[in-house]
């Protein structure tokens, strides 16, 4: 076995590789980007190396500056995670010239299944079904588009290189095609650096089945069975389970038997997932599944492949490098129970699922399921990586055991700060149709309203309960004198409550004031301004919000001059307003903010430029998604305030639009 590892990855991989190597003996050694100094990766390693700045580009995928640091450690392998560089090829051939076991396939099985139009073309070699489609070498868009009306609608558009949803692309009618290409190209060139697609037939109710497979380098290849992945939002997975609802033993077998051929055909070794589309019209079934790519590397998912075998397939990783033979064979893999995960995004649902980064003001995660995070309380969410912060999985002897135990377990869970899509999975969690497994991989996008992923009016007892914390904070509770003047118009300005978080607050805590005063208080909740009524009196203080009183099933957590009420799942951020903001914002100024951290990529419009309401502005790259900017009205470019390329921060000024009241 290896006496030390480099972990060239971040956040919960890292830490979950990390545990394995730990285990095992070995020496850990973090890297990490200026954005991670103080992230929890770094410390629970047991060594830490920079290298780079935030951006990606040029520290976790810096294949020069990660090979430096192995350099400097004395690492003897480098586990490359998933995400950045764990499936290219150029990093593992550099990690063998500086003398360093990548823990990964060998480099021409990395690029035979990286790209996914010559993937397919060695699938069917191999006799493994693939999706009917177009894998060739011809790009021209015009040609593309006939090809797809050839395959017939609905069909694809996919890109040959990576995976994880980006750069994907349904198109349901003819006259979308081009659009939808041009938007396909540009998201692949900047996430994988090829602008070639392929365009493949979309498969009706489809379900997406992933195998397991692990191959050592003495030509044995076996599989661990099944998960299924169907539960995605725009072809990015959510929440995955095993086994698949539905499966029987021959077909698993079945299924098993293409994956190993798959691996076989590219002379794989280590760990690798074979994934497949099936028709789920009529229920798995033999015959009705398709080979769509294989990902060379370990699986954000694995984890429920584990609680399930009882293996830790980290552990085979490291074996295999070191040239050891599979533990098991083919008959002795057992499966037991039902395990299922849930990813927990740094995400504002509402909102159309923006990344929501920012720092960690309370964390408290439940005792009796597995977690794998990358985070703490005081942990800052950077705007520059994947919005994907945590893991929770729960494994029991029946799915329906198993998915009880992960909805009580969402509902244990304390994040605040980031939103995140807690509330969201709550609500997959009790969805009927996931609950007696009929699902398929358009399940979530069908169904938004129904799983909450809609805009909602404010939660006005949580804004009220966060109003009532801010007025206990402005009072000196030994006293009864008042310490902050809350009718007061510097309000905005001032740091109510601790530089620190401190501990939880509900309204049940209640605080006592003396005198008699009614006053009406500005509030800024979750970006929009609310008033709140505060009386109070020798026998104590009601506050509202819209004539609602603070709830008393929730808590807070205060944070310089933020207040975080999380009730059921869901956050509502409180402040005393900024009366200057709030009158700007009442007049009308048409200010074109950020709605997150993230890169500004784009601008479409010029200085004077007349405007439509509805019409693109720009887009913003965060957390590795794209996110049009729209005119909330129409009228005139007066400003620009930002050019593409810059890195903005939450609430930064873009441009400036004067609604043309004539138009």
């Amino acid at each position: 076995m290896f006496g030390s590892v480099l972990i060239a990855n971040r956040g919960e991989i890292a830490c979950r590789i990390a545990r394995t190597a730990k285990r095992l003996g070995m020496r850990t050694i973090a890297v990490y980007s200026a954005a991670d100094a103080e992230a929890l990766h770094v410390r629970v390693c047991d060594e830490a190396h920079p290298i780079g700045p935030a951006e990606a580009r040029a520290s976790y995928l810096s294949i020069e500056r990660l090979i430096e640091a192995a350099r400097r450690a004395h690492a003897a392998c480098i586990h490359p995670g998933y995400g950045f560089l764990s499936e290219n090829a150029d990093f593992a051939e550099a990690c063998a010239r500086a003398g360093l076991v990548f823990v990964g396939p060998p480099p021409a099985a990395i690029r035979a299944m990286g790209l996914k139009d010559r993937a397919k073309a060695l699938m069917e070699a191999a006799g493994v079904p693939v999706v009917p489609g177009y894998h060739g070498e011809r790009q021209e868009p015009k040609f593309l588009k006939e090809k797809a009306y050839e395959i017939g609608y609905p069909v694809l558009i996919k890109p040959a290189a990576g995976g994880g949803g980006r750069g994907l692309r349904r198109v349901e009618r003819h006259a979308e095609f081009e659009a939808a290409l041009e938007a396909a190209i540009r998201e692949s060139a900047a996430a994988f650096g090829t602008s070639r697609v392929l365009i493949e037939k979309y498969v009706a109710a489809p379900r997406h089945i992933e195998i397991q497979i692990f191959a050592d380098r003495h030509g044995n290849v076996i599989h661990l069975g099944e998960r299924d992945c169907s539960l995605q939002r725009r072809h990015q997975k959510i929440v995955e389970e095993a086994p698949a609802p539905g499966m029987t033993a021959d077909l698993r077998a079945q299924m098993g038997a293409a994956a190993v051929e798959a691996a076989r055909a590219v002379g794989y070794s280590g760990a690798g997932t074979v994934e497949f589309v099936a028709d789920g019209t009529a229920g798995l079934r033999p015959g009705a599944f398709w080979f769509i790519e294989m990902n060379t590397r370990l699986q954000v998912e694995h984890p429920v492949t584990e609680a399930i075998t009882g293996l830790d397939l980290v552990e085979w990783q490291f074996r295999i490098a070191a040239g050891e033979r599979l533990p098991l064979a083919q008959e002795q893999v057992r499966l037991h129970g039902h395990a299922v995960e849930a990813r927990v995004y740094a995400e504002d649902v509402e909102n159309g699922f923006l990344p929501s980064p920012g720092r960690i003001a309370a964390l408290q995660w439940p005792a009796d399921v597995r977690i794998d995070a990358g985070i703490e309380a005081g942990s800052n969410v950077p705007p520059f990586y994947d919005p994907m912060i945590a893991k929770l999985i729960a494994n029991a002897p029946t799915r329906e055991a198993a998915l009880d135990r992960l909805k009580n377990a969402l509902d244990r869970t304390v994040i605040a700060g980031p939103r995140t899509n807690l509330a969201f999975l709550m609500a997959l969690c009790r969805a009927p149709a996931f609950r007696s497994g009929r699902v398929d991989t358009g399940f979530i996008d069908r169904n938004l309203a129904a799983l909450g992923a809609i805009p909602h009016e404010p939660d006005y007892a949580a804004a009220a309960l966060g109003a009532a914390r801010l007025v206990a904070q402005s009072f000196d509770s030994s006293t009864g004198e008042v310490v902050t003047d809350l009718g007061h118009s510097d309000l905005g300005n001032s740091d109510l409550g601790h530089s620190e978080v401190d501990s939880p607050w509900t309204a049940r805590d209640g605080f006592q004031l003396g005198g008699t005063r009614s006053v009406t208080i500005p509030i800024v909740v979750d970006g929009g301004s609310l008033e709140a009524t505060v009386s109070y009196g020798a026998d104590g203080v009601r506050v509202a919000v819209n004539h609602v009183a603070p709830a008393e099933d929730a808590q807070t957590f205060a944070a310089g001059a933020d207040v975080y009420v999380l009730r059921h799942g869901r956050q509502t951020r409180v402040r005393l307003a900024d009366f200057a903001a709030r009158a700007a914002a009442e007049a009308g100024a048409g200010t074109i903010t950020a709605p997150m951290h993230g890169r500004l990529l784009e601008i479409f419009v010029h200085l004077g430029d007349h405007v439509a309401a509805g019409q693109r502005l720009a887009i913003i790259e965060a957390m590795k998604m794209e996110h049009t900017l729209s005119a909330p009205f129409a009228g005139t470019v007066r400003a620009l305030a930002a050019a593409p390329g810059a890195q903005l921060v939450e609430g930064g000024e873009i441009m400036l639009i004067e609604r043309d009241e004539t138009r």
